[in-house]
């Protein structure tokens, strides 16, 4: 049985729901010279779930060499990427204010897709998982978008909203995962985690 897993997120979403299941870790996160935001960059048509398991993948792989490296401990490393849908079309994170207000305009009034992509590995063995959830805002004026992007929350979040912030009192209907639309779903993470014999 493993004591601690690592988390390799700088997401405090991701901790906190790990703290909720009762699973001990510690970050490890890239460092400056690792160039982690391009492992995010969209592939020309890709399909979303392929999209987001991909760079789930990638940034496992990162994170294992980063562990090696620095000659740390061995542990199972956890990974997690969310992405935001709107059919085909990926929502990532918004580059600014004005990118937030554009997606915020998609997103008013129709429902959208969240996948949110696990993975963890302990030693050679692998485990992955994916959640998929549907997410209903009701029609947001212009104002209401502005004074929600002004509060700040919606930068660095896929989606531009963040679905245990502000933006709830506009989300209607939410179907599949509350936990995976914050970040890392806790049913499908503790099953992954379980399977290479860390308690939770």
């Amino acid at each position: 049985m493993s004591d601690f897993i690592y988390l390799a997120s700088q997401s405090p979403r991701r901790s906190q729901l790990l703290d909720q299941i009762g699973v001990a870790h510690t970050l490890l996160l890239a460092e400056p010279g690792e160039d982690a935001e391009s492992l995010e960059d969209v592939r020309g048509a890709e399909a979303p779930a392929r999209y987001v398991a991909r760079v789930t993948g990638l940034k496992l792989d990162a994170a294992v060499q980063r562990m090696k490296r620095h000659g740390l401990p061995a542990a199972p490393v956890l990974c997690a990427d969310t992405t935001v849908c709107l059919g085909r079309n990926i929502l990532g994170k918004p580059a600014d204010e004005a990118d937030a207000m554009r997606i915020l305009k998609l997103l008013s009034g129709q429902s959208h897709r969240v996948l949110t992509a696990v993975s963890v590995q302990k030693g050679h063995k692998r485990v992955s998982a994916l959640s998929q959830s549907w997410v209903h805002f009701a029609p947001m004026t212009t104002a209401q978008i502005r004074a929600y992007v002004a509060t700040g929350e919606p930068m660095g979040k896929a989606g531009a909203y963040g679905v245990q912030g502000r933006a709830a009192a506009h989300i209607e209907q939410i179907r599949g995962s509350y936990s995976g639309i914050m970040g890392l779903p806790l049913f499908e993470t503790a099953a992954l985690l379980r399977s290479l014999g860390v308690r939770c």
